[in-house]
């Protein structure tokens, strides 16, 4: 299928790979279509047949609004088309807990209105592949980048609004001649397992890779990986019905404790795609409901995945487990070439061959099978990211909220993974109870995968360790902790009624909102930065984060943050970290009895609508805390925005005249104070500012 494989950043004319560049995204705009084409009524785009995730009519808009969002955000000359759109499909709902349900009620446009805004994006787009400046090779910081960082993140959510297709009621949908399934169905050849050497394996993307890559595929990691024996084909439905007709689903011995919580929630007692009609199984397909085709793969979660494997386990008096994503990448090394340079696929990915799964025994590579496609295959792996993994700018939260060990890999791709999906390098990870096209292969290995990995404790991202030194290490020059002192001089100044919730609003890497957690039973921590949310959470979890400083030139003082020495452990209980924008806060975000703002007001777009928004979420008598050196520079915030700092009728007009202006009406000002902070850049380079804390009390 031409249209399946992406294309190569290098080539010999710019013109031609303009064309092939705007060839790639007008197929993918197609396909995406053409998938919807198996809808056949519009009240079907409404339904939430997935709980955990927005009704179709969100992943039809959601596309199409990437482009614009992404390109404005990059500043480049593109027009918004509906700024109401382009809010409302934005932002996903994919990572949520399965007792975690949204039921917000968005009042969503009708299909003809989200068809009509997809045209116009379209033409827009088209218009601006065909006058951006391209030089080759395409790099990350070229506009070509960000076309076909929106044509992979089509092909991404083709994948995801297929699997949501599956679970729509049969009667909104029908067969379509682009999306033809397998026929050959039967019983399934006996699965056994084959030895396989380990080896010393370095996995990571390179920056001068020839095709588009995600933020977390590079890097490098090293891992040392045993001898291990892989199961020769993908489990199929027929070897994991006897792990349900043996009862797998009711013995609690088999599941995990993550396992056992799903399971005693949804009562799950077979897969998401099976179906039990009197006492025949059947299997629900993109479009279709056929008996279950018993040498298919299963398609299950990782939880369903590691019950089986732990029965199987049981069975055989043997060390069964899924496998790991080194031990997938050694299997990988049986495929030669990558997906650009396919002549024909080498396995059921791509829509090479079937818009279903097919018998796992189809598609051979060195005695194994399905190696790549037919359905993904889960992991032991949670998803981190590589030694020098460093987010696109454009798209800072497309890896790192997944860096929470809740998230494991899934490999290989499925019948319907194209692009970058389809490369050997892709990395893609999912929360452990969600559905994809998603099956595993088992493995016997005496390893621990957790003791597979040579692995690199410290963090060395410059910006990130400056924060961590700053909220967490060593004071200089007589000055106190900023976060700790700032929290404490606001605290003194106020009589708090109520402790309930505090929320640390661009919290950054943590600090103050663990000091705010020794006063209120509650806080969250919310910063723009998933960077920052990313190393907090860690820090929870794992209550020490290990960092690296520099002291100059190429040399570099190691450094430690603990919880437990810090006296943070308890409160650390208390706090919830998540990524946010404060001018664009969740409702959930609400009734607290303090909001800390520190060193945020000058970093923001709209700084006034905070203010004028943020009230309605504190209690009444409740407090805002604003802490700013007010450094106001067009970067962050447009002049127009600037609250102070300025003249205003030829007099100078300050922030805090202008903090006075907006929050007069809802705030009495209570104190205003100067708080001192001092950042290490270097051992013998440091900045030394200024902030003036300014404490408002709700009327």
């Amino acid at each position: 299928m031409q249209s399946a494989h992406t294309l190569k950043l290098t080539g010999e004319s710019a013109a031609l790979k303009r064309d092939e560049l705007k060839q790639y995204y007008n197929q993918t705009w197609a396909l995406y279509e053409s998938l919807f084409e198996v809808i056949q009524q519009d009240s079907a785009y409404f339904l939430k047949a997935e709980p955990l995730r927005h009704p179709l009519i969100f992943y039809f808009g959601h596309t199409a609004t990437f482009y614009i969002n992404k390109l404005k955000l990059g500043k480049y000359p593109i027009e918004r088309v509906n700024d109401h759109f382009e809010s409302m499909f934005a932002i996903g709902v994919d990572e949520m807990s399965w007792d975690d349900l949204d039921e917000t009620h968005y009042q969503w446009p009708t299909v003809d209105e989200v068809r009509s805004y997809r045209n116009q994006v379209n033409q827009l787009v088209n218009q601006f592949i065909d006058t951006m400046p391209l030089t080759l090779p395409i790099t990350q910081d070229s506009p070509a980048w960000i076309i076909l960082m929106g044509i992979e993140h089509e092909r991404i959510h083709l994948e995801t609004s297929s699997a949501i297709i599956r679970q729509l009621p049969l009667e909104f949908v029908a067969q379509h001649p682009s999306w033809p399934e397998c026929t050959d169905v039967g019983s399934a050849e006996p699965n056994q397992l084959i030895a396989v050497t380990g080896q010393k394996i370095t996995l990571g993307k390179k920056e001068t890779d020839q095709t588009y890559g995600w933020d977390n595929e590079y890097g490098n990691k090293t891992f040392k990986v045993a001898d291990f024996k892989a199961a020769k084909f993908l489990v199929s439905n027929q070897e994991y019905l006897a792990f349900v007709e043996a009862g797998g689903y009711q013995q609690a011995e088999f599941w995990n404790e993550e396992g056992q919580a799903w399971l005693s929630y949804t009562k799950a007692s077979m897969p998401r795609f099976w179906r039990l009609h009197g006492n025949k199984w059947w299997q629900r397909n993109l479009t279709s409901e056929i008996p279950l085709p018993l040498n298919w793969p299963v398609e299950v979660n990782q939880l369903e995945a590691k019950a089986f494997c732990n029965w199987k386990a049981k069975q055989s008096q043997s060390n069964i487990r899924l496998l790991t994503e080194a031990e997938w990448y050694i299997l990988r090394g049986k495929i030669s070439s990558d997906a650009p340079d396919w002549q024909e696929a080498p396995g059921n990915i791509a829509l090479a061959y079937y818009a279903s799964s097919c018998p796992v025994n189809r598609f051979a590579q060195q005695g194994f099978y399905d190696i790549v496609g037919n359905v993904w295959q889960w992991t032991e792996t949670a998803i981190d990211g590589f030694n020098g993994f460093a987010v696109h700018p454009l798209y800072d939260d497309f890896s790192t909220p997944t860096f929470d060990g809740k998230h494991n890999l899934i490999k290989g791709g499925s019948w319907i993974s194209t692009g970058n999906e389809a490369i050997a390098a892709s990395r893609y990870a999912f929360r452990r109870h969600f559905y994809q096209h998603a099956g595993f292969r088992y493995v016997e290995s005496l390893q621990n995968p957790e003791q597979m990995a040579e692995v690199n404790v410290y963090e060395t991202d410059e910006l990130i360790s400056q924060y961590l030194e700053f909220h967490y290490g060593a004071q200089y020059f007589g000055v106190p902790n900023f976060c700790v002192n700032g929290v404490q001089q606001a605290l003194s100044e106020i009589q708090l009624e109520h402790t309930a919730k505090a929320l640390d609003i661009g919290c950054s890497v943590g600090r103050a909102s663990f000091e705010l957690a020794k006063v209120f039973d509650h806080v969250d921590g919310i910063d723009f930065s998933a960077r920052f949310i990313q190393q907090a959470y860690a820090l929870t979890e794992q209550g020490e984060k290990r960092y690296t400083i520099s002291t100059e030139g190429d040399l570099q003082e190691f450094k430690s943050a603990s919880l437990a020495k810090l006296g943070y452990s308890e409160e650390a209980k208390k706090v919830n970290f998540m990524q946010g924008d404060a001018c664009n806060l969740k409702p959930l975000y609400s009734g607290y009895d303090l909001v800390y703002a520190s060193n945020l007001i000058d970093r923001l777009n709209d700084p006034k609508q905070f203010l004028t928004t943020i009230g309605q979420r504190i209690n009444r008598g409740g407090y805002l805390v604003i802490a700013s050196p007010y450094t106001w520079l067009e970067d962050y915030t447009p002049k127009d925005n600037w609250l102070g700092g300025i003249k205003v009728k030829g007099e100078n007009f300050t922030t805090l005249d202008g903090l006075t202006e907006t929050l007069i009406g809802q705030f009495e000002l209570v104190a205003v104070k100067e708080i001192p902070f001092v950042i290490r850049e270097t051992k013998r380079k440091f900045q030394h500012s200024l902030s003036e804390m300014t404490i408002w009390r709700k009327r």
